[in-house]
């Protein structure tokens, strides 16, 4: 598989596993989805929050590739995040539409990136002002990796709640090769 499949099997798998995550966040109160469970991030809203502004922080900074992918222009009407836990939305509908605004532009981008494009830095500055350089496809790695930890995390809370989310194998998208 070559790596821009990759990536398109993991913004695919990314809006899959948000879609079944926010599905079975929806069947629970707003105050079960508020309460307090002892995570990082406090609860599950606030766990499935962190993982919008992260996405919303990286693909800001994917807006410096020299490639200027025309998928992230999606951003400009997105409030940009000041803080790891900054609310983003008021209630899980709420953060439920900005999560499938940020898929679909994930999506997007990955369509849009090239092979070629893979191996160039990526400059940016990071939440404290610090700057760095590195590969853009490791930082593309970095957003599934990030999104897939986090999502473990919620599936975790919401079991503890007593919601099934079922099936969340990435297994489940790779295609079967004859």
């Amino acid at each position: 598989m070559q790596r821009i499949d990759h990536i398109r099997l993991m913004a695919r798998y990314n809006s899959w596993m948000n879609e079944r995550l926010y599905a079975a966040a929806s069947s629970l109160p707003d105050e079960a989805l508020s309460a307090e469970r002892n995570a990082f991030f406090g609860s599950i809203l606030g766990t499935l929050n962190h993982l919008v502004v992260a996405d919303r922080i990286w693909l800001g900074r994917y807006t410096f590739h020299p490639a200027s992918y025309q998928a992230l222009a999606a951003l400009d009407t997105l409030k940009k995040p000041e803080r790891l836990d900054q609310p983003m939305a008021a209630d899980i509908r709420e953060l439920r539409a900005l999560r499938q605004r940020l898929d679909a532009c994930i999506e997007a981008l990955a369509q849009e990136i090239r092979e070629e494009q893979l191996d160039q830095l990526l400059s940016y500055r990071n939440m404290k002002g610090a700057e760095a350089r590195k590969n853009f496809f490791a930082l593309l790695m970095h957003l599934f990796n990030h999104q897939t930890h986090h999502r473990g995390q919620v599936t975790t809370l919401l079991s503890q709640a007593g919601v099934d989310v079922g099936v969340t194998d990435l297994l489940m998208l790779i295609p079967e090769e004859l």
